[in-house]
């Protein structure tokens, strides 16, 4: 059985208050092996990390939504903090130019990294999703998303799962267990007693996990297509009124339209984040979602398992 697990270290928007820190998502996966990613690293995403109880060296993979401070400032101490802690392994960013800024902050102060940091710079113009890195279990993708800055959004998408199912074969008056069905998996089909059997005559498939995360934008028709069937929704909700408009500068979504995006994207489950420092009182919020079952308000350090 495999798990997903996302912990918020960071929920507010471009100022941080009291109990909301600048934007950052841990996100576990859990199977045969374990992986460990970061999305968006604001300032003081490490000490987010040490109070949750994470392990920040085990991150392997880093994505940047887009290169405002509030979604990138804490890199820089997190970086060094690996290299003081005697990091050997490479550390990847991904996000929109990420070379060119990875690269400034690896330029500021006296300190060199010990370690290799590679950077991968992610498409921000066009339409089409694109496959940022690929495991034997899961993808992680990327779309353009719109803001006032070159920036993307992200989903991780579990690889659907092919099982054998136990009932299939005793019907079929095959061994309960053997090597006969991973060659089935890897051939699409097994021979027994000179029987050919296709694999989905055996056999179920388990749809995988899919978890999206817009960082900041506004609606848009790519959002859609990236959350399309997604299990959770992490979107940028700035502001609970539709009193601001693109029109005024604010370069952010609404709550009434992160509904809409998760309605025709069909989506399970919506946690809106980024939250505008204008909302102290969370009451009011929650007010506004109290009708809607599978729509929640992120706080730091809620932890979602799927």
């Amino acid at each position: 059985m495999t798990q997903i697990e996302i912990t918020f270290l960071g929920t507010t928007a471009g100022v941080p208050t009291k109990y909301r820190n600048h934007a950052s998502v841990y996100l576990r996966y859990q199977s045969e092996n374990e992986f460990f990613y970061l999305f968006d690293c604001g300032e003081g995403t490490q000490r987010q990390i040490f109070s949750a109880g994470l392990n920040f060296m085990r991150i392997s993979d880093i994505f940047i939504s887009h290169w405002h401070a509030d979604h990138f400032a804490g890199l820089l101490g997190l970086m060094q903090t690996m290299n003081l802690e005697h990091r050997e392994k490479p550390l990847n960013i991904f996000g929109p130019e990420a070379t060119k800024f990875v690269n400034i902050l690896r330029s500021l102060g006296y300190s060199r990294l010990n370690y290799h940091v590679h950077t991968h710079d992610v498409d921000f113009e066009s339409k089409e999703i694109s496959t940022l890195l690929e495991e034997n279990e899961f993808i992680v993708q990327s779309i353009p998303a719109k803001h006032s800055i070159p920036a993307a959004a992200f989903a991780f998408v579990e690889k659907d799962r092919v099982k054998i199912d136990k009932d299939k074969i005793t019907n079929l008056g095959l061994p309960p267990r053997g090597k006969i069905y991973k060659d089935a998996k890897e051939k699409g089909h097994l021979t027994f007693r000179g029987r050919k059997i296709l694999l989905e005559e055996i056999s179920a498939v388990e749809k995988g996990k899919k978890v999206v995360y817009s960082g900041d934008t506004l609606p848009t028709k790519n959002m859609i297509k990236l959350a399309e069937g997604a299990d959770l929704l992490i979107h940028d909700s700035t502001f609970f009124s539709e009193d601001f408009s693109e029109d005024e500068g604010y370069k952010h979504a609404n709550f009434a339209d992160v509904l809409k995006i998760a309605e025709e994207a069909n989506v399970k489950e919506v946690i809106l984040t980024h939250i505008s420092r204008r909302y102290q009182d969370t009451s009011e919020l929650k007010e506004k979602i109290a009708d809607r079952k599978n729509v929640r308000i992120a706080k730091d350090f809620m932890k979602v398992v799927l």
